[in-house]
Formats: structure tokens, sequence, C-alpha cells
């Protein structure tokens, strides 16, 4: 009997050492993500596919039910979107403390991305680089405690004024999820 008492214990403390082990191994980075993208009523106007690229990732958008011309899209720093203006999305996700645009000497943002643009018909299709984030671990994750979102904004981004590129209000947004659609 008391053989088996200490085998048990040991089978036991081998079960318990190889579940913490496993726990702490490193979690693997997601191989895509996705955002469902509603406008200020609610209603679904798009989506967004998120794959690794290059050392960033690459967002392939699409979009309808927008008034034609270019709008600033960006990534921001909260995973939230509460209607009608999306304020609970938080600023533009900048873990590295830049300004804002491409053309800002002391910019970008993480989130900063180039314009979509829309169409006569109110679609709109793009396929967007963002070398300065990442599907992964660390700093620069878009899967970072909190989580982040895809925002439209009313108006082209001018890439180089500080917060927003003077895109004006924001009117569609998607939170970034992990996975395909």
């Amino acid at each position: 009997m008391r053989r088996l008492l200490v085998m048990a214990a040991v089978i036991c403390l081998c079960t318990v050492a190889g579940a913490s082990t496993a726990s702490a191994l490193p979690q693997q980075s997601p191989q895509s993500a996705h955002a469902d993208i509603a406008n200020a009523q609610g209603q679904k106007i798009g989506s967004a596919t998120i794959h690794p690229s290059d050392g960033g990732v690459r967002i392939d958008v699409q979009v309808s039910q927008l008034a034609p011309g270019a709008h600033g899209i960006h990534i921001h720093a909260v995973g939230k979107c509460e209607g009608p203006a999306f304020a609970s999305a938080g600023g533009h996700f900048n873990p590295t403390s830049k300004k804002h645009g491409k053309d800002n000497p002391e910019g970008p943002h993480g989130g900063d991305l180039q314009n979509i643009e829309v169409g006569a018909d109110g679609t709109g299709k793009a396929s967007l680089s963002d070398p300065s984030v990442t599907l992964g671990n660390g700093l620069n994750s878009l899967f970072h405690e909190g989580g982040t979102a895809l925002v439209i904004h009313e108006k082209a981004d001018d890439y180089k004024t500080d917060p927003a590129g003077n895109s004006g209000a924001r009117i569609a947004c998607g939170v970034i999820q992990t996975g395909a659609q």
C-alpha cells in the first residue's frame, strides 16, 4: 500500500510539473486576424483581414456605404467600438510614443496607415502595409491587453498633423480579433 501511495505521489508531481512547464512556454502567434467594420448605426459595412508580412502586417480592407473620396484609416489603441463616435477605441496605437504621420519627422505612430479610397458607388478596397506592428508578442503586438481596433475617419489623413492627420470624425470601427473571418 505504501509503495502505491509513493508511486501515486510521483505521478501527481510529474503531472503538475508538466502542466506548469507547458503553461510557461511562449504562446504561439496567431497566423491571421480580422475585424468586422461597422458604421455609427452599428451596421456592418465592411471587413478587414490581417496577416504577417515583411516584419509587420498586411491589412486587406473592403468597405461599402461610405462617402466617395479618401478616408484616413488607423489602428487605435483600445479594442472597443462603441458608436456613434467610437471614442471608446482610444487614440492611435502608438507603443513607441511617436508623432502622427509618415511625413512627420517625429513619426509615425504604430497604427498610422495609408488612406483608403472610396469610389463613387460608396465602396472601397485596399491592401495596406504596417511595418510597425505585429500579430506576435511584444510591445508592438496588436493583441496587447485591452486589444486594438481599426477606425475609418470621415476625411483623408494628411500624414503629418498630430494627433490624427486632420482626418475628421470617426465614422466606422472594427475590433481586431484573432483568426480569419
